[in-house]
């Protein structure tokens, strides 16, 4: 058989983490390094591998239930090779070393199980209830892939050059930077969407260091139910899609 199909045969390399292509990741277990990748987001394997849920502690469990920031992952361990992909998204390997990395966990596709997450809060400029957001803070040694609705921008952020992000288009940070949300908005309530622009609550960024931003506002839906048609697959599945689960993320 002879097709085009071909050039895309499997990549072949000693790393533990290759984007076999800008949508897929391929990740090789040698049997004592496992990995936790987001649960439903294998494609393919090759050798002997096991998948299981990742067990919460019940601290993890209350954090994710009253902010809506966590993951939900499932833990590949054994020999082989594992491939890994999430509706098609765009994924990128992001060492994380001292500095450490927040993330929105939603953009999240596998991580080294010997890193640590917990999930922390960004306060508003104005202070009022309800106004900040959740992320979640990786820290240790080790690699994480993230996915991006389409190719992203890194924006590098230094002493003397701030930056600010749609806080729905951010997707991760260097932790030692100082963040903070805030809106220009000339409305009376800040709740609400500045004039007639369309844009909402941004972060800004001071310090040293990077902030990664997608070329989109809308996460596509996380974990959609099988077999329940569009429903499912625009908001209506397990999960629905990162602007509700950023709502959540809110109260």
């Amino acid at each position: 058989m002879q097709s085009p199909l071909f050039n895309y045969a499997e990549q072949q390399s000693q790393e533990r983490y290759v984007i076999q292509n800008p949508q897929l990741l391929r990740v090789a277990l040698t049997g004592s390094d496992d990995v936790l990748a987001r649960k439903g987001a294998m494609v393919a394997y090759q050798g002997l591998l096991d998948f299981d849920g990742e067990y919460k502690t019940p601290s993890q469990r209350r954090a994710q239930a009253r902010t809506g920031e966590g993951l939900d992952l499932m833990r590949c361990s054994g020999q082989g090779t594992v491939y890994l992909a999430n509706l098609a998204q765009y994924v990128h390997v992001v060492e994380v070393e001292q500095e450490g990395l927040t993330v929105d966990s939603a953009y999240v596709l596998a991580l080294d199980s010997t890193l640590h997450t917990e999930v922390i809060a960004v306060d508003s400029q104005y202070g009022v209830s309800g106004t900040g957001k959740y992320q979640l803070n990786i820290s240790g040694r080790g690699k994480v892939a993230l996915m991006t609705s389409g190719q992203p921008l890194m924006m590098h952020v230094t002493p003397d050059k701030y930056v600010n992000v749609d806080a729905d288009a951010i997707v991760a940070w260097s932790t030692g930077l100082r963040v903070q949300m805030q809106s220009q908005t000339t409305n009376s309530s800040v709740r609400r969407r500045r004039g007639n622009t369309g844009e909402g609550w941004e972060l800004n960024f001071l310090g040293q260091g990077f902030a990664l931003v997608q070329p989109s506002e809308v996460m596509p839906p996380q974990n959609a139910a099988i077999g329940q048609g569009l429903a499912a697959q625009f908001g209506a599945g397990q999960h629905g899609s990162h602007a509700q689960n950023q709502n959540n993320a809110w109260n």
